[in-house]
């Protein structure tokens, strides 16, 4: 699995009519947003779609296509793919994708569609949207007047054949799908002129996309123009049912229920178009995106001004403090490998290395130029992303160093690396620094090596007595550790003065404490 380190504003599913409609609105509010688009509209079968003002009788792939070009305007990526699966993080949504990418976000925005799933009838899957229909304001004016049949499917095909009437007054009703017809409703069928046939479908004849008739059980022929039925809908949501969001079930289905904007019963996820109304047109689903799309970004911007509010270094919200401290176009570091680090490695046979907080990864490319196999973790992804690019542009490759945005406190404990190493693992905003350490101690294999490197003091220029933060010297690092003496071999433990330039310009020194470990 590859992790998309850019943490988006909005993460779109589905690049459909709803869907653009929705990435178009926030494109335009400045919304870091990506669509990820199977490229498999449910209209896809149709040449032309209808009642769309201002576009009526357009192909629907051109709508997309030009929908597209207008969304690229607003710096809105479109990407390829299918969604495996949706999860709630504690900061957004994760989408991962069936190729093994993993994106996340702020919010999510499904607009993934439907499939009319035809009956098994020889001959009527192959006119699907040519000449086998099942949206008459979409299609109706196009066969209007030809011998149209109406292929019912369950009791609602009573009201499609009654809708159909409106379009022909040559209509021919296929009962079986209908179950036991009520006598009141034979009548107000034949009340218009409408023909009834009971014996069911078993075929459907026609020349290319144009249906000519259909043949029943019994052996009749009847001649149509044209047929409307009505498929099983199921929606494209399988990659969400495990989140148990609220359902509306309904004689046709079962589908996510959303309020009037879009919002399903997660705060952090909209479902709009067919995948939620499945009776919705384009038009309607255009309108849905477009609201959903507002709101969203709205949302956003109350979660912003309430971020704001909270200020920064907001103590119960690390990952948002480190996001913004990347957030920047400035880089925050020098690029260059730590001291300590660049003195110490080069003594050790290069393996696996693992650094924690790597920040933008000056150390993890240093390494992987020594020969090391590198992997760096932050709990920033901005920073993470940084690391990549600048890993990239160094010519190594992910092999050779790695990075992961991920919660440092859920370091696996299995082992795995020949040494790991955290420099200035120290943050203002409250880690649970021990424990993330003791944890990483774990991943050393017997014989690797853990380095530490920490401010033993505060800078010379600063006022000491003024400081807040308490600083360990390196006896009490290694305390805090509590590792055990019988597994460990301590190789250095003491304090080295780094010579540095103060923020006035002038000469000055930090007080470094430095323990290095070895794993009996």
């Amino acid at each position: 699995m590859t992790e998309n380190t850019e943490h988006l504003d909005a993460i779109v599913i589905g690049g459909g009519a709803a869907g653009l409609s929705a990435a178009l609105m926030l494109g335009r509010s400045r919304r870091k947003t990506l669509v990820v688009d199977s490229g498999l509209p449910r209209n896809r079968f149709a040449a032309h779609m209808n009642g769309v003002l201002g576009h009526d009788g357009l192909d629907p792939a051109e709508l997309l296509r030009k929908g597209r070009e207008e969304l690229a305007a607003y710096g809105v990526e479109i990407r390829p793919g299918r969604v495996a699966r949706l999860d709630e993080t504690e900061h957004g949504v994760s989408v991962l994708l069936d190729d093994g990418e993993q994106l996340t976000g702020r919010i999510a925005i499904v607009a993934t569609g439907v499939t009319d799933e035809l009956p098994d009838i020889p001959g009527l899957a192959e006119r699907w949207g040519a000449t086998v229909l099942h949206c008459p304001y979409c299609h109706g004016w196009e066969v209007r007047d030809r011998r149209i049949g109406v292929l019912t499917t369950s009791p609602l095909g009573m009201h499609q054949a009654q809708l159909i009437r409106q379009w022909s007054d040559d209509v021919v009703v296929f009962t079986a799908g209908l179950g036991p017809v009520e006598e009141a409703d034979e009548q107000r069928l034949r009340a218009r002129g409408v023909e009834l046939v009971a014996a069911p479908v078993v075929e459907v004849l026609g020349e290319g996309d144009q249906v000519t008739a259909v043949r029943t059980a019994d052996g009749l022929v009847t001649e149509v123009g044209a047929i409307f039925t009505a498929g099983t809908l199921r929606p494209h949501d399988d990659f969400l049912t495990h989140l148990g969001l609220d359902r509306a079930d309904s004689p046709i289905g079962s589908f996510l229920a959303v309020d009037a904007t879009g919002k399903t019963s997660s705060d952090r996820i909209w479902a709009v178009g067919n995948v939620s109304n499945p009776m919705a047109n384009v038009p309607i689903s255009m309108s849905a995106g477009t609201m959903a799309g507002s709101v969203v970004n709205m949302t956003l911007v109350t979660d912003d001004f309430d971020r704001a509010v909270a200020g920064p270094a907001e103590a119960s919200d690390p990952v948002a403090f480190w996001q913004e401290r990347y957030a920047g176009s400035d880089h925050v570091w020098s690029g260059k490998v730590n001291k300590v680090l660049g003195d110490v490695a080069p003594g050790l046979e290069p393996g696996t290395a693992l650094d924690l907080g790597c920040g933008e990864g000056a150390d993890v490319i240093w390494l992987a130029q020594q020969g090391w196999r590198a992997t760096g973790i932050d709990i920033s992804s901005n920073a993470v992303d940084r690391a990549r690019q600048a890993a990239l542009a160094s010519g190594l490759t992910e092999e050779q160093a790695r990075f992961v945005a991920s919660d440092l406190a859920g370091l696996d404990g299995s082992g795995g690396y020949d040494l790991v190493t955290a420099s200035f693992f120290q943050s203002p905003v409250e880690l649970p620094r021990a424990d993330i350490l003791r944890r990483a101690a774990g991943l050393v294999n017997t014989g690797g090596h853990l380095l530490i490197t920490s401010h033993a003091a505060a800078p010379s220029w600063a006022d000491a007595a003024a400081h807040e933060h308490r600083f360990l010297d390196a006896k009490e690092e290694l305390e805090a550790l509590e590792l055990s003496e019988d597994a460990w071999e301590t190789v250095v433990l003491e304090h080295r003065d780094r010579p540095v330039t103060s923020p006035s310009g002038e000469p000055a020194t930090l007080e470094d404490s430095v323990v290095l470990l070895r794993r009996r």
